[in-house]
């Protein structure tokens, strides 16, 4: 049977990266020193992921003119100390290096602003495994509201990996969301920030515990992969 090694495009925060409050943390302090109402802690959760100014709005009700300031002063905070405070998840290094060692590309998508996601993946050490690193505008005030949303960031990385059939792997509904638009599997992982049921339900194909099960995942794709394309060929159609 042919083999076939199909890159991985990852989501960030709550998929590579436990924020570890340091995403939670910053908002509820922004808001804090703007006077504004905190959310409680599973609202505050459910902002991980979706654009910030977006959550603000909606989830966070801050008003329309304020939340360009509230998202410069959470920026402030997760500088100074929330990319500190973030830690891998386990075995998410050795993954990594296992893929890089096994020739497979690795990419990320995330919707957190592209300059200061890779200063998270730097900080962690683990930049130099990914071909692409795509995310949001640096830009995420209200008059930049035409900047990429998921869908789009995920086309960007997939793009980058010369449009290859690929897998997303994601914590969130959106990352499968931004999957599924472009033809592509998501892998859910249990890790991160969805609710219970949120992934199955947003369509992912499979939702993992930890990196093994994941590993072993994105190898079965492989495998289904490498055999429709044996089929094809003994078919003669290529």
């Amino acid at each position: 049977m042919t083999q076939t090694t199909v890159p991985v495009i990852f989501d960030l925060d709550g998929t590579l990266v436990d924020p570890a409050g340091g995403i939670t943390g910053g908002i509820a302090l922004a808001l804090q020193e703007m006077g504004l109402p905190v959310p409680d802690l599973t609202v505050l959760n459910a902002m991980v992921g979706p654009k910030l100014s977006d959550s603000l709005r909606h989830m966070a009700q801050v008003p329309v003119d304020l939340v360009d300031e509230a998202i410069e002063r959470y920026r402030r905070h997760y500088k100074d100390t929330g990319i500190a405070q973030s830690a891998l998840y386990p075995g998410i290094h050795e993954l990594l290096e296992f893929f890089a060692e096994s020739g497979r590309p690795v990419a990320v998508a995330t919707q957190k602003p592209q300059a200061i996601a890779r200063l998270v993946l730097e900080h962690h050490s683990i930049a130099d495994f990914f071909v692409s690193i795509r995310g949001a505008s640096d830009d995420e005030s209200i008059a930049a509201n035409t900047a990429p949303g998921k869908i789009e960031i995920v086309g960007a990385a997939l793009a980058d990996l010369h449009s290859q059939p690929a897998v997303m792997v994601g914590d969130r509904h959106q990352d499968v969301a931004g999957a599924m638009a472009n033809g592509l599997d998501c892998i859910g992982v249990s890790w991160g920030f969805a609710v219970d049921g949120e992934l199955k339900e947003a369509g992912a194909v499979a939702v993992v515990d930890d990196t093994t099960a994941l590993r072993t995942k994105i190898e079965e794709l492989d495998a289904v992969r490498a055999a429709a394309l044996s089929e094809v060929q003994n078919d003669g159609s290529l």
